[in-house]
């Protein structure tokens, strides 16, 4: 049974541990007082949080977790336990939307993270699995590696063989999730360094191309180039740009993240750009706190805010610069999913709808409980694939409501999460970024671009 007022009184001892040890925290950015102070337990957290909405329980609120964090300030240890409820967190900021009091749980749990992830001795399967992701998912080069090999496995008829005979999610579930997640891979060439724009130049912006978008998703990289030019912006991708540093800092890995982060700064403000434009809503929310990621870093730190101060989503800045791309008739429905780190960490939901709406013919439809993750979070489904398949259940359900034939969102991670779970609902919806219906608008394409069967749009 929840315990409705916990956070004012005692909680379980179950969740603090057995008080011995050294206290949780040591001073190298600890969880701030000042924002744990901040919450007054009023509980609009727990209806927009997926791990309360999954499981009822008070340690796996916003709330709860600040309770533990300010325990662990007030000297309690680490125990295995609340490191457990912390890792639950799927960092969606939901809670951040939601509170009135303006708590910014995402400070708190990120700085807690860090923490953890300096003092908290895993389990060996824990950290060989989190040992293997970090050494493959942040760059760019490992991932690319494994295209042909998977492609070949998609064509050769074993995917199809191994998903008949269920054998293994029963076997090895965290293997069955990457494979569920894994796209439909064609060969898209990479874009050139520089592109030029199309008519009168209004700006020149430096792009990110990503790790898992460059490598599974460079359709939606050569889309957003073609948009960006259309739209009078010269491009520029220079080579060696790396990881953003996105993954590491969402999950505690504060020196490694500050490591891929100076790259990046370095090999961009040599540019001249006015922006730099960011394509997948988790690398956009971190790139965007590069100045407080390396606020302690006397090297860096004023290079590091004067690079915040360009970075911009793709539709943000589309929305900034406004439209003169003619936009030919796209006679299509389409469900819009607000990834997580763009509407809630970036508060970014107005300009994708805006985009979306100014394409003639099209129809934009609302998800019912868009602030409910779809469970990708990241990596959080690959560490918790049985939760994060519940989350995408109830996505998918809810976006086939819709009736919509197209799903779009701005995220490469809600891309694969929904489309794994659109497959085990036995529905049938298309799925696209924002950058390329932009581009099939722009460039007066059939919606079969976009994986559609409907009439050829009017226009040239």
């Amino acid at each position: 049974m929840v315990d409705a007022t916990w956070g004012t009184g005692e909680p379980p001892r179950d969740v603090l541990g057995p008080v011995r040890g050294e206290p949780a925290f040591d001073d190298d950015h600890p969880p701030r007082a000042e924002i744990i102070a901040d919450c007054v337990h009023c509980g609009f957290c727990l209806s927009t949080c997926p791990t309360y909405v999954l499981w009822g329980a008070e340690a796996d609120s916003p709330r709860g977790r600040i309770y533990l964090m300010n325990s662990g300030l007030g000297g309690e240890p680490l125990s295995d336990s609340a490191v457990e409820h912390y890792d639950r967190c799927l960092g969606c900021m939901a809670c951040v939307t939601a509170c009135p009091s303006g708590v910014r749980y995402d400070r708190l749990i990120e700085d807690t993270r860090a923490q953890v992830e300096r003092r908290h001795t895993r389990g060996p399967r824990d950290r060989a699995l989190r040992t293997a992701i970090f050494a493959l998912f942040p760059y760019p080069r490992r991932l690319r590696l494994l295209r042909a090999p998977l492609r070949a496995y998609q064509s050769s008829g074993l995917q199809r063989l191994l998903a008949r005979s269920g054998l293994l999610p029963r076997l090895a579930p965290t293997l069955a999730t990457l494979e569920s997640l894994a796209p439909r891979l064609a060969s898209v060439p990479r874009p050139p360094r520089r592109v030029a724009a199309r008519g009168k130049r209004r700006a020149v912006v430096g792009m990110l191309t990503g790790c898992v978008q460059s490598a599974f998703f460079p359709d939606v990289n050569s889309a957003t180039v073609r948009v960006l030019a259309a739209e009078g912006c010269d491009v520029l991708i220079p080579p060696g740009q790396g990881c953003c540093g996105a993954l590491s800092v969402h999950n505690g890995r504060k020196a490694e993240a500050q490591r891929f982060a100076r790259r990046l700064i370095a090999v961009f403000e040599r540019t001249g750009m006015d922006y730099f434009v960011v394509n997948a809503a988790g690398c956009g929310s971190s790139l965007k706190e590069y100045d407080v990621l390396l606020a302690d870093d006397p090297a860096y730190a004023a290079r590091a805010a004067a690079f915040t101060a360009k970075v911009r989503d793709l539709a943000e800045l589309l929305a900034e610069l406004g439209p003169v791309a003619k936009r030919y008739p796209l006679p299509v429905t389409v469900a819009y999913h607000d990834a997580c780190h763009l509407g809630h960490a970036q508060g970014i939901r107005r300009q994708p709808r805006q985009l979306l709406s100014g394409i003639p013919g099209l129809e934009l439809r609302e998800i019912a409980d868009p602030e409910i993750c779809c469970g990708s979070a990241g990596i959080w489904n690959v560490l918790n694939p049985v939760p994060a398949a519940e989350l995408g259940d109830r996505k998918a359900r809810d976006v086939l409501a819709t009736g919509a034939s197209l799903l779009v969102t701005a995220n490469p991670g809600c891309l694969m999460q929904v489309a794994a779970a659109v497959r085990r609902q036995g529905g049938t919806i298309a799925l696209a970024h924002t950058a390329q219906v932009l581009d099939a608008s722009i460039r007066g394409l059939r919606p079969s671009v976009l994986g559609l069967d409907a009439p050829p749009p009017r226009g040239r």
